[in-house]
C-alpha cells in the first residue's frame, strides 16, 4: 500500500454544511435560522435565560468553599515505597529525602510536602525525613527497625 492509496472508511467523515449560499443550496436566505427574532440574529447567549423566571442555577442553594490556605502534600504509601526500594530505584542505606522520592519518580513534585501513610508493609530498615507522616506509618516503620523524621519547619523556612 502507498501513501496516495490511504483513505478513510466510508462515512468516517462528514462534509460541513455550507450556510447562507443561495437559494438551490436549500439552506439560503435565512441559512436554517428561521424568521426574525433574537435567534436569528449574531451574538446570541440565552444560555440560562428562563424568560424571567428566577433561572434554576440560581434557585440552587451555594454549597461549600475553597480554602485558600489549604496545604496539598504528595502522598507516599509504606507499600509503594518499599516497591521502589525492591525495584532498586530508592538506596535503603542511604538517608531518604522528598529530593530523593522525587529524583527515583515516586513522587512527580513536592507541592506542599510529602506525606506517609501506613498502607502496605515495609520491611527495609530505611531512615526517611519528610514533611508530614500518618502516626500509624511512623510506628511501622520504626517497628521495622527505620527512622522516620517529620520535619514541618523545612518547608516553613524555605518559604521566609
Amino acid at each position: 500500500m502507498k501513501l496516495n492509496q490511504l483513505s478513510d472508511n466510508p462515512g468516517a467523515t462528514k462534509k460541513r454544511k455550507r450556510i447562507g449560499r443561495g437559494p438551490g443550496s436549500g439552506t439560503g436566505k435565512m441559512g436554517g435560522r428561521g424568521i426574525k427574532g433574537q435567534k436569528s440574529r449574531s451574538g446570541v447567549a440565552i444560555g440560562g435565560y428562563e424568560g424571567g423566571q428566577m433561572p434554576l442555577y440560581q434557585r440552587l442553594p451555594k454549597r461549600g468553599f475553597n480554602n485558600i490556605n489549604a496545604k496539598t502534600h504528595a502522598v507516599v504509601n509504606l507499600g509503594l515505597l518499599q516497591k521502589f526500594i525492591d525495584e532498586k530505584k530508592i538506596d535503603p542505606k542511604k538517608p531518604i529525602t522528598e529530593e530523593s522520592l522525587v529524583e527515583s519518580g515516586l513522587v512527580r513534585r513536592v507541592k506542599d510536602g510529602v506525606r506517609i501513610l501506613n498502607k502496605g508493609a515495609i520491611t527495609s530498615k530505611i531512615d526517611l525525613t519528610v514533611t508530614g507522616a500518618s502516626k500509624t506509618a511512623v510506628a511501622a516503620v520504626e517497628a521495622a527497625g527505620g527512622k522516620l523524621t517529620v520535619t514541618t519547619a523545612a518547608k516553613a523556612d524555605a518559604d521566609a
